[in-house]
């Protein structure tokens, strides 16, 4: 593997490790928009409120890992998607402030009146933030942001792929979110509400599942470097989504939760590595190769040695987070 190649592939373990934890987070906001009014939907949203509130800022890091990654990394690649995409990066950095003001805000709120304002910004922000960030990966792959950074600023992510990205990550991160709070209620023995969060998750993947493969569709019309890739090198991938999935659905029929949530990451997982591998060896799509955006060896050499250092300081209390935080004592607290 080339040194390029290399970083490259770290910053996207980075992408994968967002999509997933910072995913599950994004997904909360769906089931507390449509959880109901503040009496019904009291519970479930007191469940968000305590499943994702230790680590919804700390899943973050993984945004900026990536990013701090391809400016230093790739650094002219990084440049011309900032240019062509400034419209959907700005509205998902709107997204991702909003969102967290707003999780704040709800718990300190003085009426009700002002706790329902902060609850439908954040749930609304937690939707539309996946959303855009999905139509950057979109218009990328669909080779619509060109090396010099003078993309149409429009067109680049309102087409049919950067569309259907924005729309699959939405609906990823809202599976994930589901399966995740589902196994959180059974666990603290919330009866009623575990079998609402079970049919709700059921029909959220069912209907997941098929936005994605039909997705297959408007994707080799409208981006056939990343069509043929999906049907090509990374057909595996979309295999092991589909059986994972399934195996998700299957789990969750049969009440056993907490099994549940290994092959839903992993379904989620080999969606966006599909993605990526049916995209290689592009960092933008038609435009540059990873090779030829590749920038200094020295500084690629700094880069792994910085992730290096990463796995032995960074990882281990982040694991030791997620796992304080789906323990048993954790849900009764």
């Amino acid at each position: 593997m080339s040194l390029e190649v290399a970083v490259a592939a770290a910053m996207f373990a980075g992408v994968i490790a967002y999509a997933v934890l910072g995913g599950a987070d994004f997904g909360s906001g769906f089931f507390d928009l449509t959880a109901g009014d503040s009496r019904r939907g009291a519970e479930l949203r007191t469940l968000v409120d305590h499943s994702i509130g230790p680590v919804w800022e700390a899943n973050h890091v993984w945004l900026i890992y990536v990013l701090v990654i391809w400016w230093t990394g790739f650094p002219e690649s990084f440049a011309a998607a900032m240019s062509t995409l400034v419209l959907p990066l700005l509205l998902a950095l709107l997204g991702i402030v909003l969102r967290g003001a707003s999780f704040a805000f709800r718990k300190y709120s003085a009426t009700l009146g002002q706790a329902r304002m902060f609850g439908v910004i954040f749930a609304v922000s937690s939707i539309i933030t996946p959303f855009f960030l999905g139509t950057v990966a979109g218009a990328i792959a669909s080779g619509r942001v060109p090396a010099d950074g003078a993309g149409d600023r429009w067109s680049s992510w309102l087409n049919p792929t950067a569309v259907v990205g924005g729309v699959i990550a939405v609906g990823t991160c809202a599976f994930l979110a589901g399966i995740f709070l589902v196994a959180d209620a059974h666990r603290s023995r919330l009866t009623r509400l575990t079998e609402d969060l079970r049919t709700r998750a059921l029909a959220v993947g069912l209907a997941t599942g098929a936005v994605v493969f039909a997705a297959v569709v408007p994707i080799l019309k409208d981006a056939p470097v990343l069509g043929d890739g999906l049907t090509g090198r990374a057909a595996p991938l979309v295999v092991l989504s589909a059986v994972a999935g399934v195996a998700t659905m299957v789990l969750l029929w049969r009440r056993r939760y907490s099994a549940a949530r290994w092959p839903a990451v992993v379904a989620v997982a080999a969606v966006v590595s599909g993605w990526g591998v049916g995209q290689y060896p592009w960092l933008l799509v038609g435009e540059v190769t990873i090779s030829e955006a590749a920038g200094a060896p020295a500084t690629l050499q700094g880069l792994l040695g910085a992730v290096g250092l990463a796995v032995v300081f960074v990882l281990p209390p982040l694991a030791y987070l997620l796992r304080l935080t789906q323990s048993e004592a954790w849900a009764n607290h």
